[in-house]
């Protein structure tokens, strides 16, 4: 709105695996603008429902990789404006001020016994969040790594090894949220410390054995987001060091009953949990 971009009548358009596109709905129900979400027709119920809930509606393509030019197009038929999370995240945030994810972190922090994380561990959809903490880290001058976690089929970690923005991958992440099939503008890699590749069945396992620990369910990128923060913390022990490690809680579990909490479902899309448990077990049990 500021930019000018956004007028009454007009139809906002997003692509969007659902949590930012509810958000994106929420407000454009407020502003009394129409309001239309681009995604995998794979996408969770639940994130489906709670955008028509608020009035938006949903445009559903065959994969990941059509998302693009889906919402280009409808912007254009409707003389609408395309939001496109993916080009401008990492500049929506203002990195640099006391209202961000980062600086919540470490404010968080400050009265824990290792105040400054040794590793913080963040997962990276349209790379906005992990541009905000890398930025934040090196502006204040902490001594903390970030660690990027990334699912399969996602081409954000070949890119942080290479640098080739042209990678494309056929199909897109089964983790929703996290994971892309082309380098997205708002993943900046000179600002990631380290990046490790997350199976799919790890990150759900994980996400299983987090609602034991929490008592509520998490969705899988929670669990990809905690399985690299368990490898740091392995990592750590075996050389003898101490210190604070940081990850975030993405969204509810509650959203994917029918998809990731379904062991049919499982069975069908990630594949056998059981190597996944019993390595966690592993982890977990060594002293």
């Amino acid at each position: 709105m500021c930019n000018g971009w956004i007028k009454e009548g007009t139809t906002i358009i997003e692509s969007s695996s659902g949590s930012t596109a509810v958000s994106e709905a929420y407000f454009a129900r407020l502003l009394g603008l129409p309001f239309i979400a681009v995604m995998p027709s794979c996408t969770a119920k639940r994130k489906v429902e709670q955008i028509e809930f608020y009035g938006g509606r949903c445009h559903f393509v065959q994969s990941a990789c059509e998302i693009y030019a889906a919402s280009e197009q409808l912007a254009r038929e409707l003389n609408g404006h395309y939001m496109d999370q993916f080009t401008y995240a990492e500049r929506a945030t203002d990195w640099r001020g006391n209202n961000n994810i980062a600086d919540s972190i470490f404010r968080q922090m400050q009265c824990e016994p290792n105040p400054v994380p040794r590793h913080i561990v963040m997962s990276a959809g349209t790379g906005g969040t992990s541009a905000t903490i890398g930025r934040y880290i090196r502006c204040q001058g902490y001594d903390t790594r970030l660690m990027v976690v990334d699912p399969e089929n996602s081409v954000f970690l070949p890119f942080w090894q290479d640098r080739d923005a042209t990678l494309r991958s056929p199909v897109g992440s089964k983790i929703e949220g996290i994971g892309r099939p082309r380098v997205e503008p708002s993943f900046i890699p000179d600002v990631v410390d380290e990046m490790l590749r997350v199976p799919d069945a790890a990150s759900v396992a994980t996400a299983h054995w987090l609602e034991t620990q929490l008592g509520r369910k998490v969705g899988a990128s929670t669990g990809t987001n905690m399985w690299g923060t368990l490898q740091l913390a392995a990592r750590m022990r075996n050389a003898g060091e101490t210190g604070s490690l940081v990850t975030l809680l993405c969204d509810s579990g509650e959203r994917y009953l029918e998809t990731y909490y379904n062991p049919q479902w499982v069975d069908a899309h990630i594949g056998d949990l059981t190597p996944w448990k019993v390595e966690l077990a592993q982890l977990l049990n060594t002293h």
